[in-house]
């Protein structure tokens, strides 16, 4: 009996129907386990397809001079990376980058070969190639957003700033003392790529909002570029070993420059010797010489004494104990006027065991020798001061006149400034404020008054005694500058033997220390030379340079000329009470 052909298509129908409603089930079941059950692995397997987590740091604030001038900032310098499974041809890939590069090809080919998703190709390459590379369009070949540090005038002030490593982190000078404050923020955050795995622009609003602060220093781009040059004429000139100069305001202790000579590049810091990058004005440590003799004046002014008082000279021999002390020309008696416009070692002898050590002592620590500045730079030294109580007789009579201690020219810049300053010792300044990534101030710092070392008398008195030296006989006339009665010092120091007792045979540091004007002091000078050839004396070596620099400043900074009948009047008057 043959089936009802109605029934067998409605059976098929109904079987049909189970099938649909079966796979229809098994549809929504394992629907319901991708978007209920597996939803989260398969989520972060998409994420991490076309996403991923990346570091970012902000780009490192900016080191600027006093009118905000950039003497260290940040460039772009991207970063080149390669995915190799989507390079198609490695040697020609390898060939071409090579030539920007200047990576030889063989070296990139196995790079770009490699079983791998990710390689570095080149870290911090410069705008200029980042142009090149990105003009290959190189399928695999990406650029990745990053900076590097840069220092538009290469060697101008480089030992102050110092310079970061390959990550940006400081490592010497400003660099690495103000790291934390320089160095931008670091982020963790998530960014999209495309089809072909590249990622996508990183929002620039967020870089900039993670850039460090910056820095704007005491600094004075232009004078320190001027005293710079005048201190490489100088140390090449006398054949010299190395020099330093430093520029300040009396009236608040800013540092205008700070040069020194030989210098170095920071962009290519590793090409140099290691022993230039010292901030040596800072951390090293040298007898002074005669520039320490105004500050044994001062303190016999202090004690009662006045310009006119006068000191048997001996004729230029003087003997202690076993040692005997020599001044330049043989004199008999001399005021203290005279004593520091001849340079009288032993004229300030004879005042030192006057007024005993303990005076002296308490003086010259006042003045800040044996202390640390607290400038803000790295590796300051102390010196060398001992305690009164352990010095011998020929001890006290070396001091007085700059041999037994050791000073950085930063205490004795702040020293002589003091005497500019009406005896007011300033504390020395180097940063003038922070500012933030969007330009507000963070923090500005004042001038800052430490002590009144002397009076304003004595200061005067002093300030009187050391516009004789560049005068007539003086030991600095070579530092004289027409239309301004300057103020100084000259200092010739044999070096002390490092490795033993005694001083070194021909080798002498050259120094100069003054100001100008002398009423209302408007810059003060230190010119220091490490071991000048054949001319090694500091009114010969050191003067003319203070009077370079001065005079240029003056003129960048238009200070006018004094007033020239004064000026004549205190000449044919001589000597000043």
């Amino acid at each position: 009996m043959e089936k009802n052909p109605k029934k067998q298509v409605k059976q098929r129908i109904f079987v049909i129907q189970i099938l649909l409603v079966g796979c229809i089930c098994l549809l929504v079941a394992r629907s319901f386990e991708v978007q209920i059950f597996k939803a989260r692995d398969l989520t972060k397997k998409a994420e991490q397809g076309y996403s991923k987590y990346l570091t970012i740091k902000g780009e490192r604030g900016q080191i600027l001079d006093r009118h905000l001038s950039k003497l260290g900032t940040s460039i772009d310098a991207p970063t080149i990376t390669a995915d190799p499974s989507k390079i198609l041809d490695p040697a020609r890939t390898a060939t071409d980058l090579s030539k920007i590069l200047k990576v030889k090809p063989r070296v990139l080919k196995e790079k770009l070969s490699r079983n791998r998703r990710f390689i570095m190709v080149a870290e911090k390459v410069s705008p200029t190639q980042a142009k090149r590379i990105r003009a290959l369009n190189i399928k695999g070949i990406y650029l990745e957003n990053d900076s590097k540090r840069f220092y538009p005038n290469r060697n101008l002030a480089a030992q102050v700033i110092g310079f970061t490593g390959k990550d940006n982190s400081g490592l010497e000078g400003l660099e690495f003392k103000y790291n934390a404050i320089l160095e931008g923020e670091v982020v963790k955050i998530k960014v999209k790529r495309d089809g072909a795995g590249r990622v996508l622009d990183i929002n620039k609003k967020r870089r900039s909002e993670l850039k460090g602060n910056s820095l704007v220093l005491t600094i004075d781009k232009k004078i320190q570029f001027l005293s710079e040059q005048t201190l490489e004429q100088t140390v090449k000139t006398h054949q010299a070993k190395s020099g330093m100069a430093l520029v300040m305001k009396p009236s608040t202790g800013e540092l205008l420059a700070m040069a020194h000579y030989p210098g170095f590049n920071p962009n290519n810091f590793n090409a140099s010797n290691r022993d230039t990058f010292r901030n040596r004005a800072i951390t090293d440590a040298f007898e002074p010489g005669s520039v320490i003799k105004i500050f044994t004046v001062a303190a016999a002014l202090e004690k009662g004494f006045t310009p006119k008082s006068i000191f048997f000279c001996e004729n230029g021999k003087y003997r202690i104990g076993r040692f005997t002390i020599h001044d330049t020309h043989p004199r008999e008696w001399l005021t203290l006027n005279q004593i520091i416009k001849f340079s009288s070692n032993i004229g300030v002898t004879k005042i030192s065991e006057t007024i005993g050590k303990k005076a002296l002592h308490d003086y010259l620590t006042d003045f800040g020798f044996g202390l640390k500045t607290g400038v803000g730079c790295p590796g300051e030294t102390n010196g060398t001061l001992l305690s009164h109580g352990k010095w011998s007789k020929i001890d006290a009579g070396a001091i007085s006149f700059g041999q037994g201690l050791s000073v950085s020219a930063i205490q004795l810049i702040s020293g002589v400034c003091a005497i500019a300053n009406d005896g007011m010792l300033m504390q020395p300044m180097l940063i003038k404020k922070i500012i933030s990534n969007t330009g507000n101030d963070i923090q500005v710092f004042q001038p800052t008054q430490l002590r009144q070392v002397v009076s304003t008398k004595t200061a005067d008195q002093v300030k009187a005694m050391m516009n004789l030296v560049v005068q007539e006989e003086g030991t600095g006339t070579m530092a004289a500058m027409e239309g301004y009665r300057v103020c100084g010092k000259t200092s010739t120091a044999q070096k002390a033997n490092k490795n033993k007792t005694g001083y070194e045979k021909n080798k002498y540091i050259a120094a100069f220390a003054g100001f100008a004007p002398q009423k209302n002091p408007e810059l003060a000078i230190l010119v220091v030379i490490d071991e000048p050839k054949k001319q090694h004396y500091g009114g010969e070596v050191a003067a003319p340079a203070f009077k370079t620099i001065m005079a240029q400043s003056f003129s960048y900074l238009n200070i006018a000329p004094e007033n020239t009948k004064s000026m004549i009047a205190a000449v044919t008057k001589g000597e000043v009470n």
